[in-house]
């Protein structure tokens, strides 16, 4: 994977906040692949078969044909081709943690590519869909944080009602918002969905996520954005009431057009 080089999964920082719930899979799979300069698709696959799961199998990029649909190939191959990258190991994780939802994204994503076809710019729900799966959270949390978020009011939020993130649970789902987290910046941006609160383990979500993701909902973007540095106790500097303050991040809701004249 390193090609003579430094490994990059060894700059992933296994002790952030955000990358907890994927520690206990992740970094012993990411330690031997450094150890052993293993490819990720023969890492990854190892987990498969030692927990008897998911119901996909990780080869090579190169098992995916000249020209195929890659969310098709895997939907008819249940074979997941696989690059020796950060991104594409975080996408293993996924299905390795949330294996029924990701199920579920792919056979969504395999429905509107037979109802639509493969086009240059994909419908509502592939985008949808693309979006979560690649930089989207699940986020369980008393109803005055989801009011404040929805509202963008990030004061409120972040600062007002920064007792009640010890409430909350924020789990990551997107694998390129886990890949650009090994380097943070402050702009970076989770896209949302909400969770009940009665998730007590990352197997419950997933069971609750699988069954959730209805294309009719999906299309429609049912996300809300939240820059995920704001949240407290996942980054030092956010403990200052002044970082708050940037609006080039923390964005005011688009103000509405209705009722304007033309």
């Amino acid at each position: 994977m390193a090609a003579g080089g430094v490994n990059p999964l060894s700059a992933v920082d296994w002790g952030a906040p955000w990358l907890q719930p994927w520690r206990p899979l992740g970094e012993p799979l990411a330690q031997r692949a450094v150890a052993h300069d293993a490819a990720v698709h023969a890492i990854l696959q190892s987990a498969v078969v030692a927990a008897a799961g998911p119901p996909v199998r990780f080869v090579p990029q190169s098992d995916l044909p000249a020209g195929a649909a890659y969310e098709q190939f895997i939907y008819d191959q249940l074979r997941v081709p696989t690059r020796d990258n950060l991104h594409d190991f975080f996408n293993g994780l996924v299905w390795l943690q949330f294996p029924q939802a990701k199920r579920r994204l792919n056979q969504l994503q395999a429905q509107a590519i037979a109802a639509d076809g493969v086009q240059a710019v994909r419908g509502p729900l592939r985008d949808a869909l693309t979006v979560f799966d690649e930089n989207g959270a699940l986020l369980c949390a008393p109803p005055p944080l989801w009011d404040a978020l929805r509202a963008r009011d990030w004061h409120r939020l972040f600062i007002g009602l920064r007792p009640l993130w010890g409430e909350a649970r924020l789990v990551l789902f997107g694998h390129a918002l886990m890949e650009k987290l090994v380097s943070p910046r402050k702009p970076m941006v989770a896209h949302v969905f909400a969770a009940p609160d009665a998730m007590h383990s990352i197997a419950d979500i997933d069971r609750w996520l699988a069954t959730a993701m209805e294309a009719d909902t999906w299309a429609a973007k049912p996300f809300a954005p939240l820059p995920v540095l704001g949240v407290p106790g996942w980054w030092p500097a956010n403990a200052e009431p002044g970082f708050y303050d940037d609006a080039q991040v923390f964005r005011p809701p688009p103000v509405s057009r209705a009722g304007t004249g033309g």
